[in-house]
């Protein structure tokens, strides 16, 4: 007599995360951003509200240096950080006042 229990035939299957894998910063390129981010949550109680805008550089390092995917701040949850986008007259350089 097996002592195991059998709950069906169902496996586990492991999957990769949505947004794949993070590489470590082996040569520490963004450790800075990464420090003050962590500063930041300790001082705020791990309140990550309070940090998005050190989220927001910390994220923009790792793409910068290719340790994430490229991926628009506005879809990573940022887009109310964002500058304006600017506007023709300021493309041009028009930007003088009558």
């Amino acid at each position: 007599m097996s002592t195991a229990m059998n709950f069906g035939s169902k496996s586990f299957r492991p999957r990769p995360p949505d947004k794949g894998a993070f590489p470590l910063d082996h040569f520490g390129e963004c450790k800075a951003f990464k420090e003050e981010f962590m500063k930041c949550l300790r001082d705020n109680s791990f309140d990550n509200s309070m940090c998005r805008l050190q989220s927001k550089k910390y994220l923009e390092c790792r793409m910068d240096h290719q340790l994430m995917a490229k991926e628009p701040l506005e879809k990573l949850g940022f887009k109310d950080l964002m500058d304006p986008p600017l506007s023709q007259a300021d493309k041009e350089g028009n930007s003088h006042h009558v």
